[in-house]
């Protein structure tokens, strides 16, 4: 199959904004709780009218300092409660939500809002407001910087003195084709660009989603919780967010650094999250088990978990698989998910491929991961697995509304209302995406299988063509690699180049509880320890595991282990724990030109 089109469930009407769901929850289910917001020990309870007053009043502060239809507003800060609210607030006045990491360096930001021409910031720490700060003489559009905390109060009382009236005035002469945010990309290389989305763009996305077929009735309603840890400033986090609040799902905001802790107190039933989660997970479970001396158990736990879900797609669950995986249910799988608070049934997984392995695991464990693919280009999505249309391996088929072609390249294209309308202020590299039929490039190779669901290979640009011309998808060695538990990062290398090899980091936590297990010194370091023989046979067994995935000719090599683990802060990943390939490959270009040096490798 080389092209399908599902039928749109759902187009905004000419007076629709994102920001319609949370007054008109406000006004139809006033008591009902829609989130929980962390305070101290506790969650707290924020209802439909309570979510609305708060909006309305930060909104109304804005108005009143200036804040015009169009203008650009930055909003920078960890996910959290208040980010709902300035994004809602930003919106509601006509205004365009720039969002920036929070871990943003000083020439991210700076370029930011330059390139924006924010004429106001909203930051978090202290830290983050004497950078911006600093940025002032280089920014001349920028008029307002406030603290997500402490202003938030002096905007509600500024706004006091104006009444709501006004925010209701501008909402009224909005329609969904106005722009609601600009998101620049993660920039994995080159300059991050502005992507432009419309409510439009937003409400297509989350409507037709939500309206799919089994998605409110059985994973996101009313009835259901969420807590969503991945940064807001990117664009599925966000998406989730506009979901939960159209389909009433009690929401909770914390970050990674807390996440382990707060899913066990506050009890989701779906989460969010991004395949290196679901893979550090299931590793610590595993090793866990393995310091009990039950790594047989776990592993015989997690093949028959694996067989019971591939025996869901069949339909031919045998007596004998029921009653194990009953067993190990008792035995293991409740212990694993009681690490997400115990209750989770259902997950999202999006941002990279997941892989078949941890999907059908986790399945078969109890969490059903609904694996979907998309860019902040098209407002997050464009494909998702669905409840009773599930392909595990998959990114699933695509979303109403949304056309999927597969070029002759093995590009996949994409069409449909939740596409974006292009760069800001550029539009060569607009022109650059958009083939002359209106297809978005997105940039990914893969293919659709006989009943419509998509299959990513690869990023078109990630494709390593060795020296012999054998084409390589790196992905999915790098999966495999990252699958072992000490493994925390991998970057497979090998274009124009005769054989393929790896770059491995280590996981800090991991590489902790490795040495005393093997009773290694504890000060010992990752390069104190990378010649040592029993750390270089426990990484063997993680290349050899993801060479049984590939031939010959595609097998890794030549491997090296780097002395500290990739940062964002170095500049190695994205905020949602993407490699920037580019990046990686220029700071270590001595360890990968070792990969190639005299000694011959392996065959």
């Amino acid at each position: 199959m080389l092209e399908l089109t599902v039928p749109s469930r759902y187009t905004p009407g000419p007076h629709e904004l994102v920001t319609d769901d949370i007054y008109d929850n406000a006004r139809k289910y006033p008591e009902r709780v829609v989130v929980s917001r962390r305070s101290g020990e506790e969650w707290l309870p924020v209802t439909a009218l309570g979510l609305a007053d708060d909006v309305e009043a930060i909104a109304a502060g804005l108005v009143n300092a200036g804040i015009e239809r169009g203008d650009r507003v930055a909003l920078m800060s960890r996910t959290r409660y208040e980010w709902l609210l300035y994004d809602m607030a930003i919106l509601s006045v006509g205004a365009v939500t720039v969002p920036i990491y929070e871990t943003s360096s000083k020439d991210q930001v700076q370029w930011i809002l330059e390139d924006s021409g924010a004429v106001a910031a909203v930051v978090e720490t202290d830290e983050q407001q004497a950078m911006v700060e600093s940025l002032r003489g280089s920014l001349p559009a920028l008029r307002d910087l406030w603290r997500v905390e402490q202003d938030r109060f002096t905007l509600i009382e500024a706004g006091l003195s104006i009444g709501r009236e006004p925010v209701a005035a501008r909402r009224d002469t909005m329609g969904p084709e106005e722009l609601a945010t600009i998101v620049y990309t993660s920039g994995t290389t080159g300059r991050p660009k502005g992507c432009m989305l419309t409510h439009g763009n937003l409400l297509s996305m989350v409507h037709n989603v939500v309206d799919a077929e089994g998605i409110y009735e059985r994973v996101f309603n009313e009835r259901e919780s969420t807590l969503l840890f991945l940064p807001l400033a990117h664009i599925l986090a966000r998406v989730i967010q506009l979901g939960a609040i159209h389909a009433g799902v009690r929401l909770g905001h914390t970050d990674m650094k807390n996440a382990v802790e707060d899913l066990k107190s506050y009890h989701p039933t779906v989460v969010l999250s991004v395949p290196r989660v679901f893979e550090k997970l299931f590793n610590s479970a595993r090793h866990t088990a393995a310091a009990a001396g039950k790594a047989g158990v776990f592993d015989k736990a997690a093949g028959v978990a694996t067989a019971y879900s591939e025996a869901t797609d069949t339909g031919h669950k045998g007596a004998a698989l029921r009653l194990e995986h009953a067993v190990f249910d008792r035995l293991v799988y409740r212990k694993v998910l009681a690490a997400m608070g115990g209750k989770v049934r259902w997950a999202v997984s999006g941002g990279a491929p997941l892989g078949s392995e941890l999907g059908h695991v986790f399945r078969g464990m109890g969490i059903n991961v609904l694996e979907g693919w998309g860019l902040t280009e098209t407002s997050a999505g464009g494909t998702i697995n669905l409840p009773d249309h599930q392909r595990v391996g998959s990114t699933g088929r695509p979303i109403p509304g949304c056309s999927i072609k597969i070029a002759a390249d093995g590009e996949i294209l994409m069409k449909g209302n939740h596409v974006f309308v292009g760069y800001w202020q550029n539009e060569e590299a607009t022109a650059e995406v958009f083939d002359e039929d209106g297809w978005f490039r997105t940039g990914d190779v893969g293919h659709l299988d006989h009943d419509g669901y998509v299959f990513i290979t690869d990023r078109k640009k990630d494709i390593i063509v060795t020296s012999a011309g054998k084409n390589v998808a790196p992905s999915m060695l790098e999966d495999r690699l990252r699958s072992h538990w000490l493994v925390s990062q991998a970057l497979v290398v090998g274009d124009k180049r005769p054989y393929i090899g790896a770059l491995l980091t280590l996981d800090q936590d991991a590489f902790v509880t490795w040495k005393s297990d093997v009773g290694k010194p504890a000060e010992a370091d990752v390069p104190a320890l990378l010649g040592d023989a029993d750390l270089m046979g426990a990484l063997q067994q993680a290349i050899d595991h993801a060479n049984a995935s590939v031939s010959q000719a595609e097998a890794i090599k030549r491997w090296n282990v780097l002395p500290r683990d990739f940062s964002i802060e170095g500049g190695e990943i994205t905020p949602t724990m993407k490699v920037r390939r580019a990046a990686v490959a220029e700071m270590h270009a001595t360890e990968i030109e070792k990969l190639y040096g005299p000694v011959s490798p392996p065959s």
